[in-house]
């Protein structure tokens, strides 16, 4: 994916991220790689299609299971 690409997908998925769980996700600049995280709250599990074609965008996305909770996230290499 080129850059331009890939930022512009990068900030549809924050922007849509943000309007489907009405909070801003977390953007983790990794060595190669910006992965985008948000906390699973009751909101998005009714959503669910629309979350999935969000972390769908990434190079691989998954949920993690925290001491608080769950968090969605996908990732851009």
């Amino acid at each position: 994916m080129g850059y331009d690409r890939q930022n512009a997908a990068i900030a549809y998925a924050i922007t849509q991220l943000t309007a489907l769980a009405g909070a801003l996700p977390r953007v983790v600049e990794e060595s190669e790689a910006v992965r985008i995280e948000i906390d699973v709250t009751d909101r998005l599990p009714r959503h669910w299609q629309q979350l999935l074609a969000i972390l769908d965008l990434g190079t691989t996305f998954g949920l993690t299971d925290t001491d608080s909770g769950q968090i969605a996230w996908l990732r851009f290499e």
